[in-house]
Order: C-alpha cells, then structure tokens, then sequence
C-alpha cells in the first residue's frame, strides 16, 4: 500500500470521503494532508455541500503543502448544469521546503487513487487557484 518513492500509504478515509463527494455529493470539498509520523495520507477537512469557493480557499493553510479536492458546479454557455472534480496540489512558497518534496513526491500515487478527478491545479499561491481560473479550466 505504501509508495516506494515517498513510502506514503493512504488512508481509507480519504477514498471514502472522495467517493462520498463524487457520488452522493455530500461534500463540496475535502482537504487532505500528510501525517508524517503514520506516514499516511489522511482527511483533514470536510467542506458542507453549501460552503463556497472562498471556504474552500481559506481551508488552505498560507504556510504549509495540502492536498484537496473541489467539486465544482457551472452552468454552461448552453445553459447545461454540469459538475467538474478538481484536485489541487496546494504547496505555498512559505511551507518548508521538507514538506515540498513530501507532497509532491506522493502526489501522482494519491491523485491516482481518487477516480474521477478531472482537472488538476498545481498552486503555490491564492492566485493560481483563483475562481476565474477554476472556472477557464472548467469549460
């Protein structure tokens, strides 16, 4: 179960959570972290159904890497309601340059366990994950 470059396992939790959010729709976003000492990926928030975007955003420690997942609701230029899985790959530039390698060494491995993510966004800073470029890579 562990990854042989990171050695990193990943908690049941987080797949259950995922599916939860893909198919029953009951998160609007979940916030995942590496717990060094069990050396697993595990849930660290849950955003409700109702929360935004800036909920979302401000979930986001300004000084240390996450990983996380939003699930995304817009309405196209059709006016179809559709839905996007996006899976960020948060790393801001003031976390420790230990926890840079960590995440992004464990990342692929982790992003290939929640099926159905289609979008990913790597960001080191609120900008890159703003909602005007949500939105762009939604459509």
């Amino acid at each position: 179960m562990a990854n042989s470059a990171s050695g990193m396992a990943v908690n049941d939790g987080c797949k259950l959570r995922f599916l939860e959010l893909k198919a029953k729709r009951s998160h609007r976003f979940i916030v995942f972290k590496i717990e060094e000492k069990t050396q697993q990926v595990v849930v660290e928030t849950l955003g409700e159904p109702q929360q935004s975007y800036d909920d979302f955003t401000a979930s986001l420690p300004i000084d240390e890497c996450r990983y996380a997942v939003y699930d995304f609701d817009f309405t196209t230029d059709e006016n179809v309601q559709k839905s996007k899985i996006f899976f960020v790959a948060w790393s801001p530039d003031a976390s420790k340059i230990r926890s840079k390698m960590l995440y992004a060494s464990s990342k692929d491995r982790f992003r290939r366990e929640l099926d159905g993510v289609q979008v990913e966004l790597q960001a080191t800073d609120p900008s890159e994950i703003s909602l005007d470029i949500v939105k762009e890579r939604a459509f």
